[in-house]
């Protein structure tokens, strides 16, 4: 019988058609070559059997990369909401007989194009890259060409599967009780290039108003394409600079909402009896448990249930671009009234 051939960096090299000298450097851990060829190499050794990384099982795994702000206690919105989603997406996993080992992404690594340590140590069935990333880190991963999914978040340049809430028909479904309410005159204030999500939540509430034949006052909508870190001193500014007010605001997340709640409460203006409020996401916040907003809940479970079953569907070269929306639903609290004279400062 004749003898297995001997695997060499060179059939590597072949294999991916790169030099010998990548593939060595790959090998020995060593710079000089990106983060996606290196990966690239490791698996090309596993497949191959070559030496110490001879191939093996691609096992239960799933890994889960997330951005490491996002789960920081000191950012307590975003904490709230993913918290939740990622020990669904865990439970998710593992109803399906996988283990979801979760890898946090901190700045420096997302700036400098660096993949956890575990992609390359570890074997896994594919990957779900949860939450906001920069779009070349993104593509990093997708260039892996490992099965891969995007939670939450997407690029539309970028074919890659992804499972989102239905932000625009939730959007519009948000504006609509405004609009139902006989409120005419609705304001908009949120992100909206900052995500896909927040751009689909701008065009959900512009759809609505065009659809009932209504006017979008750009006088009445602040927005802008930068993080939070200073949404209530822009919105207190904003409100001070306006000679009167809308009856309604949709707001892009329940923080902005709740935030506007606060404002306009400090210059003497009720919620809802002068002006009505409609928020996104379904957050509580403590610190103003008296004011119950009407909200769009994001059904995060069925994300999660989403993004495990499509990880699943794809292989690690399937190129075809698949949007999952995942419908959201209305929440109707006491924030919304029906239409009263506009409020003038």
């Amino acid at each position: 019988m004749a003898r297995k051939k001997k695997i060499s960096m060179q059939d590597i090299a072949d294999k991916l058609n790169i030099s010998k000298n990548a593939v060595s450097l790959a090998l020995m851990n060593k710079k000089g070559i990106s983060e996606a060829t290196r990966y690239k190499v490791l698996q090309a050794a596993k497949e191959l059997g070559y030496g110490q990384f001879a191939a093996e099982e691609a096992g239960n795994n799933i890994l889960v990369l997330v951005p490491e702000r996002i789960m920081s206690y000191q950012d307590n919105d975003h904490f709230q909401f993913f918290h939740d989603m990622i020990w669904g997406l865990e439970k998710s996993i593992r109803s399906r007989g996988y283990n979801a080992i979760v890898a946090p992404i901190d700045e420096e690594m997302e700036a400098g194009l660096k993949l956890p340590r575990l992609v390359s140590e570890i074997s896994y069935r594919g990957i779900i890259l949860f939450g906001i990333v920069n779009k070349n880190y993104a593509r990093l991963v997708w260039e892996m060409e490992v099965p891969l999914v995007m939670l939450d978040s997407y690029y539309r340049d970028l074919p890659c599967p992804t499972v989102t809430s239905a932000n625009i028909e939730g959007a519009y479904e948000a504006t609509s009780v405004l609009i139902g309410a006989g409120h005419r005159e609705i304001g908009f204030i949120g992100p909206t290039n900052l995500t896909t999500s927040h751009e689909e939540r701008w065009f959900g509430y512009w759809k609505a108003m065009q659809d009932h034949r209504l006017s979008v006052d750009n006088g009445y909508c602040l927005t802008w394409s930068q993080g939070y870190d200073e949404t209530r001193r822009e919105i207190a500014e904003w409100l001070d600079e306006l000679d009167q007010l809308p009856s309604g605001f949709f707001c892009g997340n329940d923080r902005i909402a709740y935030i506007l709640a606060g404002l306009l409460q400090e210059r003497g203006i009720s919620v809802p009896e002068q002006i009505s409020i409609v928020g996104y996401d379904d957050l509580q916040y403590p610190a103003m448990p008296e004011l119950q907003v009407t909200t769009v809940h994001v059904e995060k479970e069925k994300m999660c249930q989403a993004a495990a079953e499509l990880l699943l569907s794809v292989s690690g070269r399937n190129r075809e671009m698949r949007r999952v929306f995942v419908p959201s639903t209305l929440v109707i609290r006491e924030s919304v009234k029906e239409v009263v004279q506009k409020v003038r400062f």
